[in-house]
């Protein structure tokens, strides 16, 4: 059985620390290992008792998507940090500005979805009706759109910004937007358009 291993990024941001992102990385690092624990599990898990009320493999199942999407939520937030932030640019300004009226409209919109989460605020675009979205999760496995395509990811829990920032959720989210990294965003556009092409 493939096992997943934890992926290694070497940020120096503006705004968010050292500390901040070493402990950060510990928790993911943490879903990284609960995953492969849950799918050790799963090989021998009894699937005759599978049960909609308790079972084990119920139990095993449900958090497999907790912890799985804990591991990819904050890889795709690493990934789109160490940029330089700014406004929007390249096919992503495009669309933002098409589907939002402007970036100002955007980012507006994205900051207070990002202070009204618990979790995570995702940018996202759905191949069904071809528009960006600003959706919340306020844990890892609630609130997804099935089939969109996360392409901006801010952490939101208190993790991500308490050390620096204490209960200043704003002063966090204005640092985020400065490390933005829009290649990688730009490049998760390209990625899903050249899917379509097969």
């Amino acid at each position: 059985m493939k096992k997943l291993i934890p992926k290694k990024y070497n940020l120096t941001l503006n705004g968010i620390s050292e500390k901040t992102l070493r402990e950060h990385y510990k928790l993911y690092e943490g879903y990284v290992n609960k995953t492969n624990e849950i799918w050790e599990k799963l090989i021998t898990s009894d699937r005759q008792n599978a049960n909609a009320t308790y079972s084990q493999y119920r139990e095993l199942k449900l958090e497999e998507t907790y912890a799985l999407d804990g591991v990819k939520l904050h890889e795709l937030y690493f990934e789109n940090l160490g940029g330089t932030g700014g406004p929007a640019t390249g096919i992503i300004a495009s669309m933002i500005a098409c589907d939002f009226g402007s970036y100002e409209n955007w980012l507006n919109d994205f900051k207070a979805c990002a202070i009204s989460s618990r979790g995570w605020t995702v940018l996202c675009f759905d191949p069904i009706d071809l528009r960006l979205h600003n959706y919340l999760q306020d844990l890892h496995n609630h609130g997804v759109v099935s089939r969109a395509i996360p392409l901006l990811i801010i952490d939101t829990y208190e993790h991500a910004y308490f050390i620096d920032y204490g209960t200043n959720k704003k002063g966090y989210i204005d640092a985020f937007m400065n490390n933005v990294k829009w290649d990688e965003v730009n490049r998760r556009v390209c990625q899903w358009i050249d899917m379509k092409k097969f």
